[in-house]
């Protein structure tokens, strides 16, 4: 047996977990605060997380006298305030939808976005391969099955999570056009930030914000904004750095499963034989738009995660061998 790889394996499978159960948390959490309070106070956790390694960048720089930074503070501003505001539109639409729909749905649906950015990559001229047009066709197949009645209605719930879907795809090409151009920790802790501040910003003016609701809500809050967006990305990155691609696809497609998996577990929720079927071919959909790519070897999957896989590679230079 390989060491590496099945450390490595484990890690991703244990990163698609934490995410998956995020949507339970996520859920859960509602049941105390309203969903712009809950990401408000979340991605506050998640900048916060990361402001030590920020200091210890800093620091490191100043003592071995390199240049602390590879754009202006003006640069950085503008980066991270489009990227969080991108970041606050996808999560706000994930977060409303939640409150309509159940925690498998939302983890599916959210998971299109592996299919939706190398389709949006035509925009920039770059053509996606056999694999992702099946791929393609297999998740609207199953979405079709999962969230698409007999009369040809969606709920509102799975349709904001199909909006957001496209969101979360535009911000993995925002974060690829980003990347190069600013410090990694930065342009994380800037749009956290940022979405923290529009997220509250909302929850003043549609919330009622109380503190023993936030005391109640506080185990879930913690688990979205500590775990989900700390612990997680992290551990993606220490994995991905021995990982063989085709299994970081498939296990971290997984989240999905996991997201279905806990809503069944801790929120009682179900599945009918249709959605069953959907979510199957929905999954199959976004493995074959991975995996087909690497098979014939081909980029495909950097024009599904290589943005993001190595945004948290430079993060993680940054603070080298440290897990949060």
């Amino acid at each position: 047996m390989n060491i590496p790889t099945f450390k490595s394996d484990a890690l991703l499978l244990l990163t698609a977990t934490i995410w998956g159960f995020a949507f339970v948390a996520q859920r859960v959490g509602m049941e105390y605060v309203g969903p712009f309070t809950f990401n408000g106070v979340r991605f506050a956790l998640g900048s916060l997380v990361l402001i030590p390694f920020i200091l210890r960048e800093r620091n490191q720089q100043t003592a071995d006298k390199k240049i602390l930074t590879r754009a202006n503070p003006k640069t950085i501003i503008f980066g991270g305030g489009i990227l969080g505001l991108t970041l606050f539109a996808a999560a706000s639409l994930q977060q409303v939808g939640l409150v309509y729909t159940t925690a498998g749905n939302a983890g599916f649906i959210t998971g299109l976005y592996v299919v939706i950015v190398p389709i949006m990559g035509l925009f920039w001229h770059q053509r996606p391969g056999a694999g992702t047009w099946i791929g393609a066709f297999l998740a609207a197949a199953g979405l079709y099955l999962l969230s698409i009645t007999d009369e040809f209605t969606i709920s509102f719930g799975d349709l904001l999570e199909l909006m957001g879907a496209f969101l979360w795809a535009g911000h993995v090409l925002i974060i690829g056009w980003l990347s190069p151009k600013i410090d990694s920790l930065k342009l994380a802790f800037t749009q956290f930030a940022a979405c923290s501040v529009l997220s509250l910003i909302t929850a003043i003016i549609v919330e009622v914000i109380a503190f023993k609701a936030l005391v109640q809500a506080a185990i879930p809050i913690l688990y979205g904004g500590v775990l989900s967006v700390g612990v997680a990305y992290t551990l993606q990155v220490v994995a991905q750095r021995k990982a063989h691609p085709a299994h970081a696809a498939i296990f971290l497609s997984m989240e999905a499963v996991f997201a279905a998996v806990g809503g069944w577990l801790i929120l009682s929720e179900t599945l009918t034989h249709r959605g069953l079927v959907g979510c199957s071919l929905m999954l199959s959909g976004m493995l074959l738009s991975q995996l087909y790519g690497i098979y014939k070897g081909r980029t495909e999957l950097t024009l599904k995660k290589e943005a993001v896989y190595k945004y948290w590679l430079n993060l993680k230079k940054n603070y080298n061998n440290h897990v949060i």
